[in-house]
């Protein structure tokens, strides 16, 4: 992974020994499959007692991460920006290359026949990642809500959830969203606009939980108390918040499929998955003899 030293930065000790814990978390990240963004970075830092939990600790931290790739002391990978990407169209080098991609690509509705149709929500676009990357691996459709859901997507959504009760016994979303005022009121929410649209699905939150807080002990945030919800959520769980971002990523991709696989049947699933696997054999023969197939063809026309 590239470290490109642009700047000559003189850093002091502390900031220099900051550093090395940011690549320790990191790389402690990366070599489990996870890239993570500035604030889960924070938040580790955090968890582990490194540094303290205010706003001007997280700019610090952003400010020094920003330095430290620049003076070559931090990989340019090691942190990713999930909100900003390039988008381009993709391209082949050869027609068997389509081929070839076509079957990595190629996947079976693994919850066709399924008596249950299941989504999964999370209140941040930063975790998406994440998520998806526990969805992918299940075949389960994912969502970024980013905060509370706009009317026409809940509406969307719940003619989706509604074409789906006409084949499935029971719908279900699993919510996943910070423990604070809002974070608490948005599963709520989710839950009661998609029942006035008609909608016949349990909304099951499943992160953050007090349960969770209490036995994994992430970082605390006071409660907003600029947030209209904040009396009652301080009534019922005193005067701190958690975020989502605090929760370690396994434990949440571990989270994520231990609730959607208790919502399927293993038999039908694993069904398709051996359907799925025959017939992206068939595609790799046909790129692997795709010339075969080409002189074929041509001399049939002839």
């Amino acid at each position: 992974m590239p470290k490109i030293q642009y700047k000559e930065i003189n850093f002091r000790g502390k900031s220099l020994e900051l550093i090395e814990l940011i690549n320790q978390v990191v790389d402690e990240y990366s070599s489990q499959g996870y890239e993570l963004t500035l604030r889960q970075t924070y938040y580790q830092l955090v968890a582990r007692g490194y540094i303290p939990n205010n706003e001007r600790s997280y700019k610090n931290i952003g400010n020094l991460i920003n330095d430290g790739r620049l003076a070559g002391l931090i990989d340019w990978h090691s942190i990713t920006d999930r909100t900003r990407n390039l988008r381009k169209n993709s391209h082949w080098t050869t027609p068997s290359s389509v081929i070839e991609s076509a079957m990595y690509s190629y996947m079976l509705d693994k919850w066709e026949g399924q008596p249950n149709y299941v989504e999964v929500w999370v209140e941040k676009d930063a975790l998406v990642d994440i998520v998806g990357q526990a969805c992918g691996s299940i075949d389960t459709p994912f969502f970024s809500c980013r905060g509370y859901t706009s009317q026409s997507e809940m509406w969307a959504a719940a003619q989706r959830f509604i074409r789906q009760n006409r084949i499935r016994d029971n719908c279900f979303i699993i919510h996943l969203g910070d423990h604070d005022p809002s974070g608490i009121d948005m599963t709520r929410d989710i839950q009661e606009r998609l029942w006035m649209f008609g909608a016949d699905v349990e909304v099951k939150r499943v992160a953050l939980t007090m349960e969770q807080v209490q036995t994994y002990n992430p970082p605390p945030n006071p409660a907003k108390i600029t947030d209209s919800r904040c009396g009652k959520y301080m009534e019922e769980f005193g005067d701190e918040s958690w975020e989502l971002d605090a929760l370690e990523p396994q434990m949440m991709t571990r989270l994520i499929r231990d609730e959607v696989t208790a919502l399927r049947d293993d038999d039908t699933y694993y069904a398709v998955c051996e359907r799925e696997a025959k017939e992206k054999e068939e595609l790799r023969m046909i790129s692997r003899r795709y010339g075969e197939a080409v002189t074929y063809l041509k001399e049939s026309e002839v």
